[in-house]
């Protein structure tokens, strides 16, 4: 009876003892864990920064009119792919073609005129010479009227002498004053017309002088006028060209708002341009994560879309310059009694491989997850030199003028007559 007895307390000893070695391998294996945990997080994950608050953004180029008109066409809708410099959408071009007409009349008007000036130059030019001329004879007629008095004063005096013995009668003498008198008459009228004569010289000089400052140091086809002229042309001419309205970038059309027959007005958004291949990433990153992310610090990303098994490489491209809420619609008003303190999230851009985003497209908006390494500290925290090449540029509004200058040449050509 006693055997059995003593085996039970022994059996329970066991079994406590189990029970601890079960619970010190568990702590041991819970501790060793936790610093696995801790060895990681100190040589790896404070390595890196992690957000799932962002989101693809890109441009979005807006299609509007530089000049008012109605539709009469629509050549692209919504998720089309354009490429630069196709048509979207066409107005009617009645009213530019007219005002065109109107421009290429005025600039073959101010050529003639122009014309004109040059002409009228050899026409003073032959006033002055005649005017000259009237002059010349005017001095001769003063001569002539001159010697005419000296020969009646002579006459006039020689009678005179001749009365005072009784010669000559009152009669003859009278004769010879009246003679006298009327030589005076004549060349005082001469004087006179050499007088008119030279004011006509001088104002022939100062038309001629008043035309040729008008017409002085430059061609007909580049006197003020016809340059004037000419701009307006151009102007004409690149408002009928923007009755068409092109794409300016390669990339794929949203927001159509546009439709046939309605009249638009210059400004006015018709449509829009979303090129997908230029997109990037902004991750809206906590205050406390922005203290170890610096420019050019690389990424991987993933999209809600492709799932883990598609990961995009990036970089580091911006960091913003405030936070969301700073720069709201609505901002913060937290200076009020019901303040509650908001983590706040700064943007930060990360550029993504375009070779990536080309094999596996993206869209505007759509949710992704972003790791940062941080541990590359060389970069800067905030862009410090301005950019040396522009953002975005296009060339296909360069030809929209070419056709102008041709068009001016000929009018003007066809207006400047024989030489």
């Amino acid at each position: 009876m006693n055997a059995p007895q003593a085996a039970a307390p022994l059996s329970s000893l066991q079994a406590r003892g189990r029970r601890k070695r079960a619970l010190g391998l568990l702590a041991g294996v819970v501790l060793a864990g936790a610093a696995a945990f801790a060895v990681y997080d100190w040589l790896v994950a404070s390595h890196y920064e992690h957000t799932d608050n962002a989101y693809v953004q890109g441009n979005v180029v807006q299609i509007t009119p530089q000049t008012g008109g109605t539709v009469m066409a629509i050549a692209a809708d919504d998720t089309d792919f354009v490429r630069a410099g196709s048509t979207l959408v066409q107005l009617d071009p009645a009213d530019a073609r007219v005002a065109l007409l109107q421009a290429e009349a005025a600039l073959a008007q101010a050529v003639r005129q122009a014309r004109t000036l040059y002409a009228n130059n050899e026409t003073l030019a032959a006033q002055i010479r005649l005017r000259q001329a009237d002059a010349a004879r005017a001095q001769a007629d003063i001569e002539r009227a001159q010697a005419e008095v000296a020969r009646a004063q002579d006459d006039a005096q020689r009678r005179q002498q001749l009365a005072g013995a009784g010669a000559v009668s009152t009669e003859e003498m009278n004769h010879a004053q009246t003679q006298l008198t009327a030589a005076r008459t004549q060349q005082a009228a001469a004087q006179a017309a050499a007088a008119a004569a030279q004011a006509g010289i001088a104002a022939a000089r100062e038309q001629l002088a008043s035309n040729r400052a008008l017409t002085q140091g430059v061609e007909v086809a580049q006197h003020p006028s016809v340059l004037a002229a000419a701009a307006r042309l151009r102007e004409a001419w690149l408002a009928s060209q923007r009755t068409q309205l092109i794409a300016p970038v390669d990339g794929y059309v949203a927001r159509r708002s546009v439709q046939l027959g309605q009249r638009v007005a210059a400004g006015s958004p018709l449509m829009a341009i979303v090129p997908l291949r230029e997109v990037w990433v902004d991750a809206n990153f906590k205050e406390n994560q922005l203290r170890n992310l610096r420019l050019g610090q690389p990424a991987t990303l993933t999209a809600d879309l492709y799932g883990k098994q598609v990961q995009y490489h990036g970089t580091v491209a911006g960091l913003g310059v405030g936070t969301g809420a700073a720069f709201a619609l609505l901002p913060a008003q937290n200076a009020t009694g019901n303040w509650i303190k908001v983590v706040q999230r700064v943007p930060v851009r990360i550029a993504l491989d375009a070779g990536q985003v080309a094999a596996h497209p993206l869209r505007v908006g759509l949710s992704m997850n972003v790791e940062v390494d941080t541990r590359q500290q060389d970069g800067a925290a905030l862009a410090e030199a301005p950019r040396s090449a522009p953002l975005a540029q296009t060339r296909v509004f360069d030809q929209l003028g070419d056709g102008a200058e041709a068009e001016v040449a000929r009018i003007i050509a066809a207006n400047l007559g024989k030489s």
